[in-house]
Formats: C-alpha cells, sequence, structure tokens
C-alpha cells in the first residue's frame, strides 16, 4: 500500500511538472484533481469542525430543552440550552448565500456579504493597524530611546539611522501631490532604492521558498519513487 501511494504522489509530481514544457492533458488532470480534494476537505472540515458543533447542536438541543420546558420538566439546563436557539439568526444569514443560485432573489445575498466583510474588516483593520503601523513605529524609534540608557553598538546605530532614512524616503515618494523634482525629487529616487531592496529581499525569499519545494520533490522522485524499482 506504500509502494502504491508513493506511486500515486510521483505521477501527479510529473503531472504538475509536465507544464514547465506546454499546458497538457495531464496537468489539467492533477490541477482539477488537486482542487476537487481541497474543496472537498473544506466543505466537509465546515460542517464537521464548523455547523455541526457550533450551530446544528446548539440549536438541536434548544428545540429539546423547549419541548422539555412546554411539558412542565424545565430545569436550569434546559433554561441554558434555550439559549442555543439564537443560532436560527446567524444560520438564516448563512442560508441567504444560496440565494444566489436564484436569479430573481439573488439580491438577498447583498447581506451576508456585507455582514461578513463588515465583521471582518472590524476585526483586520485594528490588528492591520497594531502590526504594520503602531509596531513598526514602536521598533523604529526604540533604538533610539535606547541610547539614554548607554552607548549602542555603531552596527545597531547605522541600521537605525537607515531604517528611519528609508521610511522618509519611502513616504516622500507616495507623496503624488508634490511635484517630484529638486530636493523632493531625490529623496524620492532614495526612496525607490529602498523600495527597490524589500521588493528584492521579499521575492529571493519567495524563490528560496520555492528552490526548497522544487529540492523537496526531486529528492522524493530520486529517493523514494525510483527506489522501488
Amino acid at each position: 500500500m506504500e509502494i502504491f501511494g508513493i506511486w500515486i504522489a510521483a505521477l501527479l509530481t510529473l503531472c504538475i511538472y509536465s507544464f514547465l514544457y506546454r499546458d497538457n492533458p495531464f496537468y489539467r488532470f492533477a490541477e482539477h484533481l488537486f482542487v476537487g480534494i481541497s474543496v472537498g476537505y473544506s466543505i466537509v472540515i465546515t460542517i464537521h469542525q464548523g455547523f455541526i458543533p457550533l450551530a446544528w447542536n446548539p440549536l438541536a438541543e434548544a428545540v429539546g430543552a423547549l419541548g422539555t420546558q412546554i411539558a412542565g420538566e424545565a430545569t436550569p439546563e434546559t433554561s441554558e440550552a434555550l439559549s442555543g436557539l439564537f443560532k436560527i439568526f446567524p444560520i438564516g444569514i448563512g442560508l441567504l448565500f444560496f440565494a444566489r443560485l436564484s436569479p430573481r432573489q439573488a439580491w438577498l445575498i447583498r447581506y451576508p456579504i456585507a455582514i461578513l466583510i463588515g465583521f471582518n474588516s472590524g476585526i483586520a483593520i485594528p490588528n492591520m493597524l497594531r502590526a504594520n503601523i503602531f509596531e513598526q513605529t514602536h521598533g523604529t524609534l526604540t533604538p533610539f530611546a535606547q541610547m539614554h540608557a548607554g552607548p549602542l553598538p555603531l552596527g545597531d546605530i547605522i541600521g537605525a539611522v537607515l531604517i528611519v532614512i528609508g521610511l522618509i524616503c519611502t513616504l516622500i515618494y507616495f507623496f503624488f501631490s508634490v511635484e517630484h523634482q529638486g530636493p523632493v525629487g531625490w529623496l524620492s529616487k532614495i526612496g525607490i532604492a529602498f523600495l527597490m531592496v524589500g521588493f528584492g529581499a521579499a521575492f529571493g525569499n519567495t524563490v528560496m521558498g520555492r528552490v526548497a519545494l522544487l529540492i523537496h520533490r526531486a529528492g522524493f522522485l530520486i529517493n523514494d519513487w525510483l527506489g522501488t524499482f
């Protein structure tokens, strides 16, 4: 069974890498298989780890508790379980996504999309401000604040100064309301240089990650797959 799995993985790997030659049916088969398995797996995980424990089970318990209370056998546990009836509202909002299947009722999907975007934005925007602005500003100014406690190594001072220069010049480059001439033009060019260094480092990191994946798959084909012959 293990050898069978190795052969399946090797053949699918070769199907994916066949795209380096040109688009072909083998690559499309592997691509569609990957997308289908990913979507199917995501749906199953969402149902079993999301919908059933967070929506269906509490709602079923609430319906059972409601029947118990109507029968006059209410307990503190049944009263607490009745709070699961409020799950009807998020379930109903989620079901509105399926309104897209009806051309006449497709406009109803605007409501769950608006709620989803608003909810996610309310969570993401403060976190992004804290991580990308406040924390970055704090990290930029921290070396200068530490100078009062004593002398810093020369490398730390140079690094802190370069970060501040790069920050100011990069921001000046994005001030498009001011014509980039004279001192503003020179500073914006310095900002472009810092941007190119940052983009180059990010791209280099991406390439290193992809090359590492390629080396791993090549090692799998050479050692594991060819080792089965």
